[in-house]
């Protein structure tokens, strides 16, 4: 694998980013915390192979905080998303960020370990949050992954 080469989200490429959002979690809008994220609005970066995009990983600055607001690699196990997550942490810190938060839900074990395993603190439970993010996005199922049901959110951290 040679150099990877990061974009990032601009005008120009928005309409590809917003597509590829889309594309994996059927909407541009996400929920966290029972708050509604406009993903159109949101910065981050990307890996392109030709004109797709195969790995993305978005974020929110709001008072010192970066959040990260998605991350999704189409390639598992070429350091995509380490990659990407790194590229975050050198935004956060040229922003004077204090931490960076990332949230999850219970079902998402991949992410629970991936997280963990970079250095992220499980900080927060919001037990039965995805109860009230129903009530605003009735799309979201009862059951997730690999059968578990899908009832918290979990919050990560990583203080800089």
């Amino acid at each position: 694998e040679g150099l990877m080469e990061f974009e990032a989200i601009s005008p120009e490429n928005r309409a590809l980013v917003n597509a590829f959002i889309a594309g994996q979690w059927f909407s541009t809008v996400m929920i966290v915390r029972g708050e509604l994220i406009d993903m159109t609005a949101v910065d981050g970066c990307f890996v392109a192979e030709g004109s797709a995009i195969v790995a993305l990983i978005t974020w929110l600055v709001r008072d010192s905080v970066c959040e990260i607001t998605s991350l999704d690699s189409l390639s598992e196990g070429r350091g995509l998303g380490s990659a990407l997550l790194g590229q975050a942490v050198e935004a956060a810190r040229s922003q004077r960020c204090r931490k960076i938060v990332a949230i999850t839900t219970n079902d998402n074990i991949h992410a629970i370990r991936f997280y963990q395993k970079r250095g992220f603190d499980m900080a927060r439970l919001y037990h039965n949050a995805l109860n009230k993010s129903r009530e605003l996005k009735p799309s979201i199922p009862l059951i997730g992954s690999e059968g578990i049901p899908l009832m918290h959110e979990i919050e990560f951290e990583l203080i800089l």
